[in-house]
Formats: structure tokens, C-alpha cells, sequence
């Protein structure tokens, strides 16, 4: 097999390291891809939301299966210009991307095919008055999303009305998020914990990976702003039997016949990202392709053959390989960032470290670095070239999170650039209290 990967973040350097454990594939590119994703498949200059430029290297480079990481590809239609050309793709179309791409539409079909999830309200920029008239009566604390897609930082916690007043300004005023902030979701705040549920669907059968928690505020204690994730562990251990069992039949079900009801077209991934309170799970999001950082926690834990299992949701034959499988083992990812992330901060910082940690390296209990915002510089050494630089990533047998935790922090402590910053805690919420 000859494969195509769409990114250049820590997922999509996770995704190939899997893949490259294949037997079946003979060569994989990466566009546009990174410094650690560079040692272990061939980077290629082409832009992943250039749907044109995307077929059209797909169709010269004989390509058997594109597989899409990031949101906005698939936003731009990617899935449906390829399947057109009759390459097969791992990602859904646009109309279905639109559970990730719209927040008011992602509520709407919650709403429409009875998924659990907060109450909400939607207004756009020339509905200020009836926001505000409606944000009078909201409890707080409230949650504000801007519709579009936003780089995982378009969803604000508003502890009072003025604050909510102040985030409205931002979005439809001062548009701190662009066309995205077209239109706003001002919803319920939910409380319990969150987990991240991954279902591998051919748009009819489907299976979930490992279960996984995120860390996406910055601070240690879940305190300070939102980012795109600092960490993340698996298996999730708030996601029990009992709460899977209702996420099947209540969440993931009703969403896959839903979009088959509605005519789009679901091959890939679905992201639930779920709230869970007295063993009961309601939807904060969905997202229609791997999370980042969880998928650097549960795509290791996958057994069997991930190549054969990516071309089969691609192509919909997922039943055949069904029920899938994990490890006996747990994960932990630590994500290292720039200072001053998630606001402004500068790159092109020499990343030490590194030589300590082989890229080629399959499952085994032990630590794999992702990169995540990485370059050569001129001279061929790796430097920082975004907010999010590398997750490290430790894999144990069983049950042993706290010590997998250990590794992890072990291996980030020998990693170093000028203003590095990590989280001191992640996972620490899933061990016994002492």
C-alpha cells in the first residue's frame, strides 16, 4: 500500500509510526508533515486543504489510501473530491464533517436524533440584542463556542454576565475569531469528567479504541487558559462499563444512523468528546478525526494491523475485522510547549535531547517522541517551529499508570529547549487519592 497522510502535528506522527508497523504498506508520504515525522516517511510540499493539489498528488503518486488528520481538509472536501477519483479516504465528507466544523449544526443533530448533551441557544452577529437579553436569565457559570472551526480555542467558560457580555464583544465584534465567530453557541455549563471515545466506523459498523482523558487547560490543577491539549492517558477510568455500554446506545448509534438518515457519509473516525457525571455521559463535542493529543495515547495501544484497518473503515469492510483489540497496557502522553503558548511565543528554538529516543521504534513498554511543531533548521538540527513542539509518549504493561506516569516525566526531563513548559500533573487525577 502506498499512503498519503494530511498533517504536520504529533496525531499525524503518530499515525504514521503505526503505520509504518505494517506489512502491507510500501511507502508513505506526509503533507506537509515535520522534523520527527521526516525520519520515518516522505515529506511532500503540498498544502492538506488544497483539495486540488491533494488529488492531484494522490492520482501521480498512485496512492491506495489517504488517510486525513486534521479538522479542516475534510471542511474543505477533501473525502468527497477523492472518492470522486475513486481513492479511497479515511475521513468523512463535508456534510458530515459538519459535526466538527459547526457547532450549531453539531447541536442541532444532537437535538435532532436525541443525543444527550447540554441545552443551548444559537445567535448570529445580527442577533446581539436577543443574546444579551438571553445571557440575562443563563445560570452561570455558562460556556460560549464561536461556531467555526477555531483551532480547538473557540469555547469560553464565562463565570458572570459581564464576562459573557465581554466574550460575545470579542467574537462578533472585535472578531477574534474571524468567520468562525459568525455565529455563537452560548450553552449549559456541564460538570463531572471528561473522557475522549473513539469510534472507528465504515459508516455502518463500528468499534471503539481505547477510552482517553485530556488536559486541555494549561495549568497544573486544570486552571488557566484553554489550549489544544497538554497531555493526555489512556484508558480513561471515569469511561466505565456502565458508561460505555450508554455512550454505544445512546451517543455513537444514533449518530451513525443519523447521518446515514441524512445522506452524508461517515468513513473514519468520530470523536465523542463526553462529560460524565454519576456514571451517565452527555456530548460536549464531536470531532470528525482523531484528538491530538489522545490519539498519541490510544493509537499505541491498538493491536492487529492499522493500515488494514484504516483502508477497510475507508473502504466498508470493518466488519470483517471486528471486534478490535487492545493492548493489555496503559499510556501517557506529556506535551511540551513554547513559553508563552497558547497566545504568542517564538520558535526556532534548538531542541536537545532528542538522540536519546529512537523514532523507528514499535509497541514495547518504553517512550516514543512525537513531534508536534518541529523543522530543520540550516544546519539540520531540530528546532521549535510552533506552540505544541512534541508529545512523549510512555507505554506500560497493565495497570501500571502511575508508573508509566514516572516514564513519561523521566523521558521529558531529558528533553530541553529555551522555555520549554509542561504540565507536572498529567494523569494524576486517574490514581487513588492519597
Amino acid at each position: 500500500m502506498r499512503i498519503l497522510v494530511l498533517g504536520s502535528g504529533a496525531r499525524e506522527h503518530a499515525i504514521i509510526w503505526k503505520l509504518k508497523q505494517s506489512p502491507l504498506v510500501t511507502k508513505i508520504y506526509c503533507a506537509p508533515g515535520n522534523a520527527g515525522i521526516g525520519q520515518i516517511a516522505e515529506l511532500v510540499d503540498v498544502v492538506p486543504t488544497d483539495v486540488r493539489g491533494v488529488v492531484g498528488f494522490a492520482l501521480r503518486e498512485r496512492v491506495d489510501l489517504v488517510v486525513v488528520g486534521p479538522e479542516g481538509p475534510l471542511a474543505a472536501g477533501v473525502a468527497d473530491a477523492l472518492e470522486e477519483e475513486r481513492i479511497p479516504v479515511f475521513g468523512p465528507h463535508r456534510n458530515a464533517a459538519l459535526l466538527e466544523a459547526s457547532k450549531a449544526f453539531a447541536k442541532e443533530f444532537m437535538h435532532r436524533h436525541g443525543v444527550p448533551t447540554a441545552r443551548y441557544a444559537v445567535f448570529t452577529a445580527p442577533e446581539q440584542l436577543e443574546a444579551r437579553a438571553f445571557l440575562r436569565h443563563v445560570n452561570y457559570p455558562a460556556v460560549i463556542k464561536a461556531d467555526g472551526l477555531a483551532a480547538g480555542k473557540g469555547v469560553i467558560i464565562v463565570e458572570t454576565e459581564a464576562e459573557a457580555l465581554d466574550t460575545m464583544d470579542d467574537i462578533f465584534s472585535r472578531r477574534v475569531f474571524g468567520e468562525a465567530g459568525a455565529r455563537i453557541v452560548i450553552e449549559e455549563f456541564m460538570d463531572g469528567e471528561e473522557a475522549s471515545v473513539f469510534a472507528m466506523t465504515d459508516g455502518i459498523d463500528y468499534d471503539v479504541l481505547a477510552t482517553a482523558q485530556d488536559h486541555k487547560r494549561l495549568l497544573d490543577g486544570d486552571r488557566g487558559k484553554n489550549t489544544g491539549g497538554m497531555g493526555a492517558y489512556a484508558p480513561a477510568k471515569i469511561a466505565t462499563d456502565e458508561v460505555m455500554a450508554q455512550v454505544r446506545k445512546e451517543i455513537i448509534e444514533p449518530v451513525l444512523k443519523g447521518l446515514r438518515e441524512e445522506n452524508r457519509i461517515y468513513r473514519g473516525v468520530l470523536y465523542c468528546g463526553l462529560m460524565i457525571r454519576n456514571n451517565r455521559a452527555r456530548v460536549v463535542e464531536f470531532n470528525v478525526r482523531f484528538g491530538d493529543p489522545e490519539a498519541e495515547v490510544v493509537i499505541p495501544l491498538l493491536e492487529g494491523d492499522f493500515a488494514d484497518l484504516l483502508l477497510r473503515c475507508a473502504t466498508g469492510k470493518l466488519k470483517e475485522v471486528l471486534p478490535l483489540k487492545n493492548f493489555d497496557a496503559c499510556a501517557v502522553t506529556i506535551v511540551i510547549t513554547s513559553q508563552g503558548y497558547p497566545e504568542s511565543y517564538e520558535t526556532g528554538k534548538l531542541i536537545e535531547g532528542l538522540d536519546a529516543f529512537d523514532q523507528k521504534k514499535e509497541i514495547e513498554e518504553g517512550v516514543v517522541v512525537f513531534h508536534a511543531a518541529t523543522k530543520l533548521d540550516e544546519h539540520d538540527k531540530v528546532v521549535t517551529s510552533g506552540g505544541r513542539v512534541l508529545a512523549v509518549t510512555a507505554v506500560g504493561y497493565g495497570d501500571e499508570l502511575k508508573t508509566t506516569i514516572t516514564t513519561a516525566y523521566n523521558a521529558v526531563a531529558q528533553i530541553g529547549f529555551d522555555g520549554a513548559y509542561y504540565r507536572s500533573d498529567i494523569g494524576s487525577k486517574a490514581l487513588p487519592k492519597t
